[in-house]
């Protein structure tokens, strides 16, 4: 149902984006996994932390204080430990969308709070080290995203700002070994955003 429901909020805010107001959003992220995996006589698993390149795209409903906005990044390349030796490199995109109340108020500052869903999206997995020559196979995975953040228009911008903000994704793909389930990985990270906005 999650997997219905991303797809299509994603396909809505696509035919959609360009009726009203559109802000534009380039941001550089760190992906920070908050969880990890023990798997009982095998060890503990920790994917590691990276860097994004994080652009958004976000539309506001008229005068209203909600918004909905599309996280979109490069690829992501994941190392994941084992008992902290890698073990498996991964590729993964994160789309994300979320719906958002603005806080809205006659400072420069404008705090938002969102919820919605995300996606992880893995491919070109690879084994490595202790490992390597295994097959191994991340699958794709859907879950809860939260936000937290504001942005900050200074008195003489017109259209442009900064923001920040963090984002937690529920994410806990499956991993299979040689076509058998090894276990569900958890990741669940946190991402960071510091950014420039731009609002038409």
């Amino acid at each position: 149902m999650l997997k219905k429901i991303l797809v299509l909020g994603l396909l809505g805010m696509s035919s959609t984006v360009f009726a009203g107001g559109l802000q534009v959003k380039v941001g550089a992220s760190v992906i920070a996994p908050t969880d990890k995996t023990t798997i009982a006589d095998v060890g503990t698993l920790k994917a590691d932390y990276e860097y994004a390149f994080t652009p958004s795209v976000e539309y506001f409903f008229g005068d209203t204080p909600f918004s909905a906005e599309l996280l979109l990044a490069t690829p992501i390349a994941h190392d994941v430990s084992l008992d902290g030796t890698k073990v498996v490199k991964l590729k993964h995109l994160p789309p994300t969308i979320t719906a958002k109340y603005n806080f809205k108020n006659s400072t420069a500052f404008t705090p938002y709070i969102g919820v919605g869903g995300t996606a992880f999206i893995a491919w070109d997995e690879k084994t490595v080290g202790p490992l390597s020559g295994e097959k191994i196979k991340v699958k794709d995975d859907f879950g809860f995203a939260g936000q937290l953040g504001f942005t900050f228009q200074p008195a003489d911008a017109k259209n442009w700002g900064v923001f920040f903000d963090a984002r937690y994704a529920q994410i806990k793909p499956e991993v299979r070994l040689n076509g058998t389930k090894l276990t569900d990985l958890d990741i669940n990270p946190m991402v960071y955003t510091l950014g420039y906005s731009y609002k038409f």
